[in-house]
């Protein structure tokens, strides 16, 4: 049984830029409640949020935090304060997802109670079935992220290549999100791995990067070495309207400007 429309489907144009759906990840408000991020979020000019678990609800939810498993309250105060800041969540994530269908469907259900269109995880390899069913079901996109590559032989979705292969064969609403500065930090260059990926780009997390190193930092966009505009064009040729997640992991305390500097970029390369 389908549950509803794709969220994603019913973005406002308002909300979207050169036909994508840009906003801000709250990670880069991660010191901050769930309800200031939201506020920040307006701040820096995007209309849309990507939420990550565990962060400070705040205000009258105290300590509660955000993910499967919020009261009611709570959840009705984050959309009171979304609806307030004329700011839409589109996006929940990075979470994990196992072989226990019924911990994800409270994922599913969580991400449907916010209207929510797409969860970005790092999954089991053993869950992609039950996800296909649940995907099909709530009609929910599911996106792979990639980390940076490290010594662990056993982490493999900072590799394009590897997270192809897991989702080819799976529902076309699973595929992967795309976190340019974490591929920068692996030494690939975005560009092409998002050309790998093709059909299967879900979402982004967009960085650019001052190295390719794994130390390398944030800047706004055009400043760095991901290829902002080479991205940007990519996505253009692929028809890309999903999620585009601004994340900024830098200047944590003071980093609005710089945010909206980068949302400020995209508008004026859609309007070229």
């Amino acid at each position: 049984m389908i549950l509803g429309k794709n969220r994603d489907m019913i973005v406002p144009a308002s909300h979207r830029v050169g036909g994508m759906i840009v906003g801000c990840q709250a990670w880069n408000f991660n010191r901050a409640t769930v309800l200031e991020a939201i506020e920040k979020t307006a701040q820096t000019g995007a209309k849309v949020i990507e939420f990550f678990p565990g962060q400070r609800i705040g205000g009258e939810a105290g300590e509660g935090r955000l993910g499967p498993g919020i009261s009611d309250s709570a959840l009705n105060l984050v959309k009171e304060c979304l609806a307030k800041q004329g700011v839409q969540a589109v996006a929940f994530g990075v979470t994990g997802f196992s072989k226990d269908e019924v911990a994800n469907r409270n994922t599913f259900e969580f991400a449907k109670k916010l209207g929510i269109g797409t969860i970005t995880c790092e999954p089991d390899p053993e869950a992609l079935n039950t996800l296909d069913k649940l995907i099909a079901e709530y009609d929910i996109k599911v996106a792979i992220h990639n980390h940076p590559r490290t010594n662990n032989p056993n982490y493999k979705y900072w590799d394009p290549k590897y997270v192809l292969s897991l989702v080819k064969d799976h529902d076309k609403r699973l595929g992967a999100c795309a976190d340019t500065g974490h591929w920068v930090r692996s030494g690939i260059k975005p560009v092409e791995a998002i050309r790998l990926l093709k059909g299967r780009v879900i979402s982004l997390h967009l960085k650019d990067l001052d190295k390719f190193a794994l130390n390398g930092a944030d800047n706004p966009f055009g400043t760095g070495v991901s290829d902002i505009p080479g991205i940007l064009k990519e996505l253009k040729a692929q028809k890309f309207d999903g999620v585009l997640s601004i994340e900024y992991e830098n200047n944590w305390e003071k980093s609005i400007p710089e945010i909206a500097q980068c949302v400020g970029y995209i508008r004026g390369w859609a309007e070229k």
